[in-house]
């Protein structure tokens, strides 16, 4: 459940904390209050593009982040975290917070961690459903039909398992597709997987050569000004009469004639021949290095056309040489595949040939259980709906499934959702044939027909959080009184948020919120404060049409119920 909501500088809301509570919360006050911002701040912890002109004027940035209570919530979230490099939670506390500035900058945070706006929605369609004055007209695509019978009936893990069978059934004809071609394009493809093939192999690639060979071939090309520059160091070292060495022999015998005056000196002629043990050290290692200065045209050659090979091979096939032999391998698996196309596509058919019997078996088992499952869900419907005001109403489901008699029946038309397609199908008068919902219905009567489904769905809903923006629109007394009966009975199961304007449906609720527009240093502030008894009283009498005695009865009399 959601339990609380910070939101700071988002329209007229300054700085505001709400702590909501369990069951059924209303939300009421006068039109432009500032109700809707609470749904705009859930929208935008929940994923929901930020619109910069909401940050409250005169502030530079604006912040939303809500709490969730999330010990019963059925979906995978530890993983979900996990696997998305996210915070655990800490005493089943879920942090979702949103903040974006003027200048652009826009970040969202999950239990601290920084993340995308894709996770965070992803996220958000495990925690809330919010169902706003124009959302129940997504009641009307046949895809969300099919997914409320689904949940009624307790059928999405077959759907799962039919959609997981599809997926496979398309990863075999991706490979099969890609063995049938014409023989002239079959014979092209062997070819250049061959040569592909065959010129990576031929390479014998190390995956860290390229670096050895750029450095020999440095030193190769530069041999004779090594050779050039070492000898020169020789030279000065040794080889001629001013040589260090020359010189330092002289400054031995200098030292010791100067020891033999001075005892004190000892230590000078030590230093020196550390000294003249450093130089012939150098000398050697000088000597050694000359030896080993290549001048050889025919290496230098070879070090060439090594490092073009490697250097042409990464042009065509990777980045590094560890992707070009990535390459290769690829390569002669798909020309293995291609030599022996016929018994892979013989493979593949018959793979294909067993998974489309057993598609065909899982969809009409799929279509059956729905069958069963459409009487039960119009009849409970058609309960919730007669209490929202359509006494007389029903709702039929009407469902056409694929069949082989079809002109155009293949596996391939078969969807992840299986064999069917629905048709809610309402009839509002006795006696008038059942008439696609789409075709019929007014804003008001589908908001009752949504909010009769969520009643009836309520128990199998895993959604936890339920919010209702003014979806009684167009409905008032008795009708109202069973809206508010409604929002009650969803409540027993999930945790409700509603929006309202009518008495009838703010009185069941366990928390009564009020916004109030208040003025404060010149500004206005949008304040939103949960209501003790005497002041719903208050409040529920404003709602009925003024604060008169008769007002005021009315609305403790809705209270008692």
């Amino acid at each position: 459940m959601l339990t609380t909501l910070r939101i700071k500088n988002l329209a007229l809301v300054a700085d505001l904390t709400l702590e909501w509570q369990p069951g059924y919360n209303v939300i009421t006050g006068e039109t432009g209050a500032g109700k809707s911002i609470l749904i705009g701040a859930l929208n935008l912890t929940l994923g929901e593009r930020a619109d910069r002109t909401l940050i409250r004027s005169g502030s530079d940035s604006c912040s939303v982040e809500a709490v969730f209570d999330v010990a019963r919530l059925k979906a995978p979230l530890q993983s979900f975290l996990e696997e998305n490099g996210l915070e655990p939670c800490e005493d089943h506390q879920l942090v979702l917070k949103r903040a974006f500035t003027s200048g652009g900058t826009n970040r969202q945070f999950i239990n601290g961690s920084p993340t995308t706006l894709n996770i965070l929605a992803a996220l958000g369609e495990w925690l809330v459903d919010i169902h706003g004055p124009h959302e129940h007209q997504s009641l009307l695509h046949p895809a969300r039909q099919l997914a409320i019978l689904d949940a009624f009936g307790g059928l999405d893990s077959e759907r799962e398992a039919f959609g997981d069978l599809v997926r496979r059934r398309a990863g075999l004809e991706a490979e099969k597709t890609a063995l049938v071609v014409d023989e002239k394009t079959y014979v092209q493809q062997l070819d250049l997987l061959r040569y592909q093939a065959d010129e990576i192999s031929a390479a014998r690639l190390q995956p860290e050569e390229e670096a050895q060979v750029e450095q020999d071939h440095r030193r190769t090309s530069n041999a004779a000004k090594l050779l050039q520059l070492s000898q020169a160091a020789l030279d000065l070292l040794s080889e001629n009469e001013t040589s260090l060495l020359t010189q330092a022999g002289s400054i031995g015998r200098t030292l010791q004639e100067l020891q033999r005056v001075d005892a004190a000196a000892a230590p000078l002629l030590a230093l020196h021949e550390q000294a003249v043990s450093a130089l012939n050290e150098l000398q050697a290692e000088l000597s050694h290095y000359s030896d080993k200065v290549d001048l050889d045209p025919a290496r230098l050659q070879q070090l060439e056309e090594r490092l073009n090979l490697i250097h042409s091979l990464k042009r065509k096939y990777g980045a590094t040489l560890a992707e070009v032999n990535s390459f290769g391998e690829e390569a002669r698996r798909k020309l293995q595949s291609l030599e022996q196309r016929d018994a892979e596509l013989s493979r593949l058919n018959a793979e294909l040939q067993k998974l489309d019997a057993e598609l065909w078996r899982a969809g009409q088992a799929l279509s059956a259980k729905r069958r069963k499952v459409i009487p039960q869900l119009s009849k409970a419907a058609s309960k919730q709906m007669a209490d929202l005001g359509f006494k007389q109403s029903r709702l039929d489901i009407a469902l056409t499934s694929l069949a082989p008699s079809d002109p155009t029946f293949h596996v391939s038309r078969f969807t992840f959702h299986g064999l069917d397609t629905i048709e809610f199908q309402f009839a509002p008068n006795p006696g008038e044939p059942a008439r696609p919902l789409r075709a019929i219905a007014s804003s008001g009567e589908l908001a009752r027909v949504m909010l009769a489904l969520k009643t009836v769905l309520a128990a199998e809903d895993q959604i936890p959080v339920l919010v209702f923006d003014e979806v009684d629109a167009n409905v008032g007394g008795e009708t109202a009184n069973a809206v508010g009966e409604k929002m009650q009975q969803i409540a027993q199961q999930r945790q409700v948020l509603c929006i309202t304007h009518l008495p009838q449906v703010a009185a069941p609720a366990s928390a009564h919120y009020v916004a109030t527009k208040q003025l404060k240093d010149g500004r206005t502030v949008s304040e939103i404060s949960l209501l003790d008894p005497k002041e719903r009283v208050t409040e529920l009498a404003r709602m009925l049409g003024g604060q008169t005695d008769a007002a005021r009865r009315h609305a403790e009399a809705l209270l008692k119920g």
